[in-house]
């Protein structure tokens, strides 16, 4: 137990994927003797104080309800820009006075990739400040070129040689004007240049967290410094072991189902999704589970009987161990689940990271890719009987099942945060 308890602010934004392992994380803390708080979006107030986590708002407030709003920030082209130029930078300013508010009295902040104000409030403040990624594509490596959404084929240019350092360069030069109002805001406070606020600025020079499995990502040598790649943390929300007992009953009624789920964001952009999937099941004499959120739009009106269940949704932690195969979106929150769970997976990237997730866990040998705008009927069935038919595809999930249920995120983090808290930097511990 630290000899008094650290107030270490911890900021997140987005989905619940962003959510969770920041609270997950907090919750490590709070049992080692600290005093975390979670700085994030008003709407997830009740859903991070049922857990006993202190919570402090921070703008912007984006409904995750909004079906329109989230259709854009899901368009896998122009997702990316509209959810930074349209939703979390016009409110930068309202950002800083906030998370400068809830950093009264911290001894420490930890800031997600897309909290921008953070360095800034860490700089001006002085104090300590580690970063966190949720997956490997914020590292924006040369040596492990990342897939990214607007064109996935460019990432074939890696093959030629010089060509990744060349796509890299043209995707800054296209993003620079992005963060404008990072650079404007930095220049108001008197802060000097410390890069890119997309790619080497958003890292901590002291520590960098990298919250998810070994296996997506190697370190690079282009990495910036003081990297831990700590496991993921497989928070996933309160009562994440228990099932509904509709879904309990399913379950023992018959064999493991497919599982389909669009996570907690792109379920608010489905289309046809649960319609194809429903009728993917129905074509292939599988059973299933469509996890098809609130929205009455996204529940299929046929190809639905006995052996499909369709609910608004259900812990992935506690369901897909109980699957045959998951078909997901490949947000990385899920994607990690679904890899825990040790089962094989379909993925249909929507965008942002997902594609990337998507490209990793196929090279993994434990996915199948089918993007969202040729998910079909046919193809979806013939994607899943590919992955039924094939026993190489369930042999490599146990075993990266097992690989990353060995993997400890949370200690791993609050170690390299105590260390960091200590004054002697991150804990030793590889890379």
């Amino acid at each position: 137990m630290p000899a008094r308890p650290r107030r270490i602010v911890l900021t997140t934004l987005g989905s619940y994927g962003d959510i969770n392992p920041f609270v997950g994380l907090a919750l490590a803390l709070r049992a080692r003797g600290h005093a975390p708080v979670i700085a994030t979006s008003e709407c997830y107030r009740a859903y991070i104080e049922r857990t006993g986590v202190a919570f402090h708002p921070v703008r912007p407030d984006a409904d995750p309800n909004d079906r329109a709003l989230i259709a854009k920030i899901m368009e896998p082209r122009a997702g990316t820009d509209f959810l930074l130029r349209q939703v979390i930078l016009p409110a930068l300013r309202h950002s800083y006075d906030d998370l400068a508010a809830a950093m009264t009295g911290a001894d420490l902040l930890v800031t997600h990739p897309i909290t921008f104000a953070g360095p800034l409030v860490a700089e001006r403040t002085g104090v300590p400040w580690a970063s966190a990624v949720l997956a490997p594509i914020s590292f924006f490596s040369e040596h492990d070129l990342p897939v990214f959404p607007p064109a996935p084929w460019m990432k074939r240019l890696e093959r030629i040689p010089g060509g990744a350092r060349v796509l890299i360069d043209i995707v800054r030069v296209i993003t620079r004007r992005w963060m404008d109002p990072v650079r404007t805001l930095r220049a108001e406070l008197g802060l000097p240049d410390r890069g890119d606020p997309l790619y080497e600025g958003q890292h901590s020079p002291h520590l960098v967290l990298a919250l998810y499995s070994r296996l997506l990502g190697a370190p690079q040598r282009d990495w910036p410094p003081h990297v831990r790649i700590t496991g993921p943390i497989l928070y996933n929300g309160p009562a994440a072991d228990a099932l509904p007992a509709e879904l309990e009953g399913f379950l023992q009624a018959g064999p493991p189902p497919v599982v389909f789920t669009l996570g907690s964001s792109a379920v608010s952009a489905a289309g046809k999704f649960y319609e194809h999937s429903a009728a993917a099941a129905r074509a292939l004499g599988a059973r299933a589970v469509l996890l098809a959120g609130a929205h009455e739009d996204n529940r299929p009106t046929r190809h639905v009987g006995n052996d499909i269940l369709v609910l608004d949704h259900a812990p992935h932690a506690a369901l897909f161990p109980r699957a045959a195969i998951t078909v997901h979106q490949g947000g990385v929150g899920t994607l990690q689940q679904a890899l825990r769970a040790g089962v094989p997976m379909l993925v249909t990237p929507f965008a942002h990271d997902q594609p990337d997730n998507a490209h990793r866990a196929a090279r993994l040998g434990v996915a199948r890719v089918l993007a969202p705008s040729r998910y079909t009927a046919r193809r979806a069935a013939s994607e899943l009987g590919r992955l039924m038919a094939d026993a190489a595809y369930a042999a490599r999930a146990r075993e990266v099942g097992l690989l990353v249920a060995a993997e400890d995120g949370a200690t791993t983090a609050c170690d390299a945060i105590e260390g960091l808290l200590d004054g002697a930097g991150p804990r030793p511990g590889p890379a």
